[in-house]
């Protein structure tokens, strides 16, 4: 396949949801769905919807009835980059090109976009879905809220904060990244595998999925906040140390790191073994986690 063509043909389909499911810029109120669309619209790589799409194919189910629900994977990881931003968390300038969301409007206006996008992020993921139970939808909106909240994306991030200025052993480092991380991509492959119709040894092995490139996605991040260009990364770089935030490559040196990512990805890869050409896009999307240099 052509990953490239495939990635860009999957960012355009999403874009072009995202764009109809959130409110127009001109909607009241307007200065809070502008700060919205600033932040989301146009950006992003937009991987954990593309994940929702590809884990659905690799089972054998149809893609676009859950444009919706990959929708929401993209709101809620928005809005937690709006809120890392604010200058009580990480107080970042830049985000994906362009000044932050409390940058261009004001901290504010920053705090009710996040909270905006979060509350519509389960809007979306709460919808009817064609030709889907209703009890697999519920299941995997209390998935999505667990993966996303205290248990999950918020609990990772608190407990990444805490441990800034402070030595850090592998499996607390470990235990942060897959949560601040991974248990929102983790949830991305398995919304896919489970609302796509997959049986529960699929979703099982997707999940597991899920969980390797999630925490390899978050180890090349570690990575490439040293070695990345920030005009390619649409962020600044070199965070991580001015804050002596907790990361792989500080605990265990870059060559270690960059193996221990490839190792996931392989961890990953192997979980799509008994897969059909379905799954190729998975394995793709596998790939490029430790191979982008953005």
């Amino acid at each position: 396949m052509d990953f490239k063509e495939y990635l860009k043909q999957q960012k355009q389909l999403v874009d072009n949801a995202l764009d109809k499911l959130v409110p127009a810029a001109n909607k009241p109120p307007a200065r809070l769905n502008q700060a919205i669309r600033h932040s989301l619209i146009d950006g992003g790589k937009r991987l954990r919807p593309i994940l929702v799409l590809a884990a659905a194919q690799a089972v054998g189910g149809k893609p676009e009835p859950l444009l919706p629900f990959a929708c929401a994977l993209e709101c809620i990881h928005t809005y937690s980059l709006i809120h890392d931003d604010l200058p009580a968390m990480d107080n970042d300038d830049v985000r994906r090109g362009r000044p932050t969301c409390h940058k261009q409007f004001d901290e504010a206006t920053a705090i009710l976009a996040g909270d905006g996008l979060l509350t519509l992020a389960f809007e979306l993921a709460a919808r009817p879905i064609q030709d889907v139970p209703a009890q697999d939808s519920l299941a995997m909106v209390v998935q999505l809220s667990q993966d996303a909240g205290i248990h999950g994306m918020v609990g990772g991030q608190m407990m990444d904060m805490e441990a800034e200025d402070r030595e850090v052993e592998l499996a607390e480092l470990q235990y942060i990244h897959i949560h601040k991380t991974g248990a929102l991509i983790r949830s991305s492959c398995m919304a896919g595998a489970c609302l796509g119709g997959g049986d529960k040894s699929q979703i099982k092995l997707i999940k597991r999925y899920g969980e390797a490139i999630g925490l390899a996605f978050q180890i090349t991040d570690d990575i490439l906040d040293i070695v990345g260009d920030s005009e390619l990364m649409g962020k600044t770089i070199g965070k991580d140390q001015q804050q002596a935030k907790a990361t792989y490559p500080a605990l265990m040196g870059l060559g270690q790191a960059r193996d221990e990512a490839d190792n996931l990805v392989n961890e990953a890869l192997s979980c799509l073994q008994g897969f059909s050409a379905d799954a190729e896009p998975l394995r793709a999307l596998a790939r490029y986690i430790t191979d982008r240099t953005h």
